[in-house]
């Protein structure tokens, strides 16, 4: 078995332990472990929403904007030029 999947069953076994755990926590533990758990994961849902979020709007705010359109033709423009002029000059020679 390659390495590939034994990351990808561990993956799968260790999601089901946990969701296993939580669920026990949830449910079937004494009163004060089942609302520490529902607290955590609400917790930990804020955080990482909050995160998502803010990683959202660093990468707009520190993203350089895209050049204009008739910017990057002009551009496409001068490289055919220098492209027909480079053909030319084969062809003379």
């Amino acid at each position: 078995m390659n390495r590939d999947k034994l990351v990808g069953l561990a993956l799968v076994v260790g999601a089901a332990i946990f969701a296993i755990l939580i669920i026990y926590l949830l449910f079937l533990a004494p009163p004060p472990m089942d609302i520490l758990t529902m607290k955590i994961i609400i917790a930990l849902a804020v955080v990482v929403l909050a995160g998502i979020v803010g990683w959202i709007g660093y990468t707009l705010a520190t993203t350089p904007p895209p050049k204009p359109i008739e910017e990057i033709e002009k551009e496409i423009e001068e490289e055919l030029k220098k492209l027909e002029q480079e053909q030319k000059q084969e062809q003379s020679k």
